[in-house]
């Protein structure tokens, strides 16, 4: 039904594509609104990229609030005349309470132990941390309403999980993109990325050899990469 090697031809995330491009048939051949799980933020982007172009499909990301990275994308057959918007997507908050005043917590912590305690990973939205007392996340309905009331531990801290409503939930700030302008005379990205957060170019390249930086959400670890050849790549 769909064009499947054309849509994963040069695919970076091609198991994961093609889980998308399964709900995307879904939707097709049943003419139901389809959900896929929560999407790493480069598949999304590509998925989103690959499919805008056929005509049929009509597309809608949701995470939970604005600027979630890890978003669920529904799919619809565009005849079916439905509003994505009016699409319930199913989502739960979540509610991780701890004392983490003497061992402090990341975000990647609260996921593994919400994968310990049974969770599938593409049920797992964004989470993060709030202080010294816990974090809170976005999780799919029915993830939400297992992991309410169960007691996990994060490191070394033992959790309390509380289902919320998502409205409820206290995201993080949304931190704006910098723009900036710069005349360079090379397109690499240590070039361009060192002008660009104020930091000799000798530092940006440890940085990007060391993987600490992404370009559309893909780490590149090559400091002389032309930021034009990731452009023209993209298309």
């Amino acid at each position: 039904m769909l064009p499947r090697r054309q849509l994963l031809e040069g695919s970076r995330n091609p198991a994961a594509l093609e889980t998308v491009l399964d709900a995307a048939e879904t939707a097709l051949r049943t003419w139901e609104p389809t959900w896929t799980g929560f999407l790493e933020p480069a598949v999304l982007v590509e998925a989103t990229e690959r499919l805008a172009a056929l005509a049929e499909l009509q597309l809608h990301a949701e995470g939970g609030f604005a600027g979630a990275e890890r978003q669920r994308l529904l799919l619809l057959r565009r005849e079916a005349g439905l509003d994505p918007q009016a699409v319930p997507a199913d989502l739960g908050g979540l509610e991780l309470s701890g004392n983490f005043l003497f061992d402090p917590a990341e975000p990647a912590d609260l996921r593994e132990a919400l994968l310990s305690a049974g969770a599938e990973p593409d049920s797992i939205g964004d989470l993060w941390m709030r202080g010294d007392r816990g974090g809170q996340g976005v999780v799919t309905g029915p993830a939400a309403r297992t992991l309410n009331g169960r007691q996990v531990r994060v490191r070394t801290v033992e959790v309390e999980l509380s289902a919320r409503a998502v409205q409820d939930l206290q995201p993080p700030v949304q931190r704006r993109p910098r723009r900036w302008h710069t005349v360079e005379a090379s397109c690499r990205l240590d070039a361009i990325a060192s002008a660009g957060f104020g930091m000799s170019r000798s530092r940006m390249a440890e940085l990007i050899r060391s993987a600490q930086v992404r370009v559309n959400w893909t780490v590149i670890d090559t400091p002389s990469r032309d930021l034009w050849r990731i452009d023209l790549e993209r298309r």
